[in-house]
């Protein structure tokens, strides 16, 4: 191919993503990608790429009320008025601080209807999610085939177009000119080759710092050695996207010391195997004790707090103990998807030998919490208020006794779906400095641009990575008309 004038760095949903619609835009593009051609994608190749969406022309009904909720910490008043402005009437300062900017979720809500119809372009065809989950709150779509179909149709547009992918060769700093603006990437080809990629932009759209320990135990702190991840994708996220543009003064934005948890079982080998069944009866330590209110919620909205209590407790590891009644769900491959059976045995004891954990401590947390179980009507597909009572942690739904052998438990740990912080980008997903001034030819896209703060908001991973994936390539390319 010709030189190219576009540089991408990643080739999940969000590099791919950046990649066609700057080839659409006329531009000459290369993309690098740390992993070999047979498992290119990143996180998006393995996940089902579930998407907060009605249908492929609405967002969920609270799509941009969930960003709000969760747009930082206890953030001043008097800034929060200031972003209430019109954006070019912003102070420096506050385009630069980390928070969930409301211009940028409003454009993301704006443009996944678009982008959708975009895929459907290359053949992406989407589906409505009937039962994600046995409690939910808001719909899911997702292509047919999950991510792997994304990253196979957006890859066959690029190529098919002449782009180019560069495989085994990983981004580890960035080239800038002497007026600031970002020219080029310097990179690390297969046998430790230097290499350098010169362009008039750079995308960076290489996941977050999952695979990276340094990274992680820096962020999120040394139980980060107790997360696993969901995917074999994760571990070609080493957060250098992230590092370098931090390293040329970029704006850090999300919550770094967060991460996505969903509730998983340790003993499986596949991708993506949660444990969604806890709700339907208790979850205990290593020590055999209850701590956390199991039913707090729609499963869909709660369980990432739960699993990070899991992360809280010895060893990072938590019990779902139930009976085998309790486990007869109208859906069960929405609450288990794991290929590992659960342990079983006709008593507690037994049970408890298995788990290695106390006996009697584990004997003695099910009969208190059988005595606190109220009555009421069961409803599994909705919050019930059968709850405990006279008991600490309280269970505010589907509290129903542990009493009818054989019982049953499954292991869960939290894995680590994806990290939180990233950079700090404008509605284009252009890179702010700590300025709050634009860098010159740098984009995030993706998990490298930071969004998410305390919790995660549902089904928006890739759909992120899409959207601004795209705005990026169309803005890049833009630009090198102008």
């Amino acid at each position: 191919m010709a030189t190219p004038n576009v540089v991408v760095v990643g080739c999940g949903a969000a590099g791919l993503s950046a990649a066609v619609a700057a080839q659409q835009g006329g531009a000459r593009v290369v993309v690098l990608e740390r992993a070999p051609m047979e498992e290119r994608g990143g996180n998006t190749r393995y996940t089902g790429s579930w998407l907060r969406m009605k249908s492929v022309d609405e967002v969920s009904d609270d799509f941009t009320e969930h960003f709000a909720v969760n747009a930082g910490g206890f953030l001043d008043p008097s800034l929060v008025h200031e972003a209430s402005k019109d954006r070019d009437n912003w102070p420096p300062n506050l385009r630069a601080m980390s928070f969930a900017d409301p211009e940028v979720v409003a454009t993301f809500a704006e443009e996944a209807p678009r982008t959708l119809k975009w895929l459907q372009g290359f053949g992406v065809r989407f589906e409505k999610l009937e039962v994600p989950f046995l409690t939910s709150v808001q719909p899911r779509m997702a292509p047919h085939g999950g991510g792997f179909a994304l990253v196979e149709a957006l890859a066959a547009e690029f190529e098919t177009n002449g782009g180019v992918i560069q495989y085994d060769t990983a981004a580890q700093a960035l080239i800038q000119n002497e007026e600031g603006a970002v020219v080029g990437v310097r990179a690390t080809g297969p046998r430790n080759k230097p290499l350098e990629y010169l362009g008039r932009a750079v995308i960076l759209g290489c996941g977050g710092f999952e695979g990276n320990a340094e990274m992680m135990s820096r962020y999120i702190g040394p139980r980060s050695l107790y997360l696993r991840s969901m995917s074999k994708g994760c571990h070609y996220n080493k957060g250098e996207g992230i590092a370098m543009a931090l390293a040329i003064g970029a704006a850090p934005c999300g919550d770094f010391g967060s991460w996505h948890a969903s509730p998983m079982d340790p003993r499986s080998d596949r991708a993506g195997p949660s444990i969604y069944i806890y709700p339907q009866g208790i979850l205990v330590n290593q020590n055999g004790l209850r701590f956390v209110d199991e039913g707090p919620g729609p499963t869909d909205e709660t369980y990432e707090n739960v699993t990070r209590e899991i992360n809280a407790q010895p060893g990072g590891i938590a019990y779902a103990v139930l009976d085998t009644t309790l486990a007869k769900v109208a859906h069960p491959e929405s609450v288990v998807r794991s290929e590992v059976p659960p342990y079983q045995s006709d008593t507690l004891a037994g049970l408890a030998a298995q788990l290695k954990i106390d006996a009697d401590a584990l004997e003695a947390t099910v009969a208190a919490y059988n005595k606190a179980c109220g009555t009421g009507v069961y409803n599994e597909a909705d919050m019930d208020g059968l709850c405990t009572r006279g008991i600490s942690p309280r269970k505010s739904n589907w509290a129903r006794p542990i009493a009818k052998p054989p019982y049953i438990a499954y292991p869960i740990i939290s894995s680590i779906v994806l990290t939180f912080g990233g950079l700090k980008v404008t509605p284009e997903a252009r890179v702010v400095n700590q300025q709050g001034d634009v860098i010159p030819g740098l984009y995030a896209a993706g998990e490298t641009l930071g969004l998410y703060y305390r919790s995660y908001t549902g089904a928006t991973s890739v759909l992120k990575g899409l959207v601004f994936g795209r705005l990026a390539g169309a803005d890049a390319a833009r630009g090198l008309r102008a």
